[in-house]
């Protein structure tokens, strides 16, 4: 089996839903951009020798919509050869995506492919415009459809994560993730043109652009003792709140991956491999789990151990399933350095879909900064389900 070069892998920032940067900018024209900005900091490659484009989102519905993976490349000026498939595996959307292109390079069928995702959660909310649970299977199975924040809090009641560790975290991840945006350390993000609508004299609006080039949900100010004072969202008597949670978020990721042979061809330098990739399902009412049944999956395929990781992306979907499974997994003490090095999404943000694939993008940039030679990105899944993927630097 043929191996799997990343070449590049980029991301726009992430802004927060409805309030941040990218409210008023459409998802095809973040993720048409985002693709092209790809190809253009590729050296030696053009739009023409794209194969094929996947692309995550986990609402592909309104905006994003009618095959958002093939529109927007269009919108992008990708060739009418090159096609383009939307993947939905909810918040491993971009993950999935970025797989199933290394799997076709992997076996043949592809040379070059871009694997990424989008979530504009301003424009599709969490849930979708009109969801319609199956009645009878709801009846008896309702944790299929359970909101997501209540299975943080199933999570922290079941293996007593309390409130305290979880603030800790959180408060941790927004600090880690200030000082790495004063460093100037978000070295994967590409300045980004965002839309808004500014009113005029005559009263009206007009659409200006601006270039957007920061994360725009990090809270330098934040401590575990002001997050404790934050209510409960989920349960009037538990633990998970606003604070302690990742962010609602609207952001774009993409990731070239090619074949050797075609590595060679065109001269390009390649930055890593896709080595493997695993999915495992767990209890819907207790979604946040699954990185602790993926990972240990996907080191055991490997031939790895924890010990052998330089860097982990494990998305913070909620504090308290990130400590639980880091804790389940072998990750304490000093080990924990290791873990979302420059914060995660509590402060960055989970534009669900696009997730997996900013993951990527960041896990090579911190991996090169550490000197790192692996690195294991996961999340949890909506409905139950855990992902896990190695990255192998070169």
């Amino acid at each position: 089996m043929r191996d799997a070069y990343i070449v590049t892998s980029v991301r726009t920032p992430g802004c927060r839903r409805s309030k941040g940067a990218l409210k008023d900018t459409r998802p095809e024209d973040l993720l048409a951009f985002i693709m092209k900005a790809a190809v253009d900091k590729t050296d030696g490659l053009e739009m023409k020798d794209i194969d094929d484009t996947m692309i995550g989102c986990a609402f592909p519905e309104g905006e994003q919509g009618l095959n958002i993976g093939r529109i927007a490349n269009q919108i992008a000026g990708f060739p009418v050869e090159v096609g383009g498939a939307t993947i939905n595996r909810f918040c491993a959307s971009g993950l999935e995506a970025i797989a199933l292109s290394a799997m076709r390079i992997m076996c043949g069928w592809s040379d070059i492919c871009i694997g990424g995702g989008i979530e504009s959660m301003s424009y599709v909310p969490m849930g979708g415009n009109n969801p319609r649970p199956h009645p009878q299977t709801a009846a008896v199975h309702p944790d299929l459809y359970a909101n997501m924040g209540t299975t943080a809090e199933f999570v922290a009641t079941r293996y007593n994560v309390t409130r305290e560790e979880q603030d800790q975290f959180a408060a941790d991840s927004q600090m880690k993730a200030a000082k790495a945006q004063k460093e100037g350390l978000f070295k994967e993000i590409v300045p980004t043109p965002a839309a808004r609508y500014a009113l005029q004299e005559d009263g009206t609006y007009k659409r200006e652009t601006f270039l957007q080039d920061f994360d725009d949900g990090v809270r330098d100010t934040t401590t575990a003792e002001g997050l404790g004072k934050l209510r409960p969202v989920f349960s009037v008597t538990g633990s998970v709140t606003a604070g302690n949670s990742s962010q609602t978020t609207d952001g774009a990721a993409a990731t070239i991956l090619m074949s050797e042979e075609k590595v060679k061809e065109l001269g390009v330098t390649p930055v890593a491999k896709f080595k493997m990739y695993t999915t495992v399902g767990c209890e819907p009412d207790e979604m946040g789990v699954g990185p602790k049944y993926a990972i240990p999956q996907l080191l055991k395929k490997a031939g790895l151990t924890i010990d052998d990781i330089d860097v982990f992306e494990i998305n913070e979907a909620f504090a308290s399933q990130a400590i639980h499974c880091c804790k389940e997994i072998g990750i304490t003490g000093d080990a924990m350095k290791k873990v979302n090095m420059h914060g995660g999404a509590i402060a960055l943000g989970h534009p669900l879909g696009c997730t997996g694939a900013k993951l990527t993008a960041t896990i090579i940039t911190n991996l090169k900064e550490v000197g790192g030679k692996y690195g294991v990105i996961s999340m949890c899944i909506g409905g139950g389900m855990g992902a896990a993927a190695l990255i192998e630097m070169v």
